[in-house]
């Protein structure tokens, strides 16, 4: 059975291609759409990240993202093939991610499990309103993105930048379309940069 990793390599020029001619979007000022408590999103995402002093990468997972306000389920797909690399299941109490091939692994904290057994981390909690254009600031205030303000540092360091934007349905406001996210190493964990590309959203 080939480990997550291998199979999160296995594409990784053809994701960093497609996002290389992203669309960059109208520089407008006009806010993203509203935040949802229930929300669909399929995607694909690449990171690279330090572990134990060497630089790795993983590229063209893609994804499906499915939020209700008291869980988030999360598929990750390797392709080309398309077979399922790894489930998550959050809940306000538990997280599970089972990965292929290997008995489920559950922690009070997502993000910990995540960098426990994909080896970098996802940081599924601030995903949650990242996705969605949304995120804590630095200061602590609520910071909404738009195709003109389209980059962030949030509470636990991240740096997010909306790279380009999908239009809403029928006129609605934008919503992302590609994100950059990164965050310096720290004590406990190496420097991770991550790459977002949303293939569609739910927009009902």
């Amino acid at each position: 059975m080939p480990s997550i990793k291998l199979l999160f390599s296995a594409a990784a020029l053809s994701l960093l291609a497609a996002c290389a001619t992203a669309p960059t979007g109208p520089r407008s000022a006009t806010p993203v759409a509203a935040y949802r408590d229930n929300v669909s999103i399929n995607g694909r995402l690449s990171a690279s990240y330090q572990r134990d002093d060497k630089e790795e990468s993983v590229s063209a997972i893609k994804f499906t993202w499915q939020q209700t306000p008291q869980v988030v389920d999360i598929v990750l797909f390797a392709p080309p093939l398309n077979n399922t690399v790894a489930t998550i299941k959050v809940t306000p109490t538990l997280a599970t991610l089972t990965a292929s091939g290997k008995p489920p692994r559950s922690a009070a904290d997502v993000d910990t499990l995540s960098a426990q057994a994909l080896g970098w981390s996802l940081p599924v909690s601030g995903l949650r309103d990242w996705l969605q254009g949304y995120a804590q600031a630095a200061d602590g205030s609520r910071y909404a993105a738009s195709p003109l303000h389209d980059s962030v540092t949030t509470r636990d360091g991240w740096r997010l930048h909306y790279v380009s934007w999908q239009d809403g349905a029928a006129g609605a406001p934008p919503q992302p379309k590609r994100i950059d996210a990164e965050r310096a190493a720290t004590v406990n964990a190496g420097a991770v940069s991550i790459r977002i590309v949303l293939d569609e959203a739910d927009k009902s």
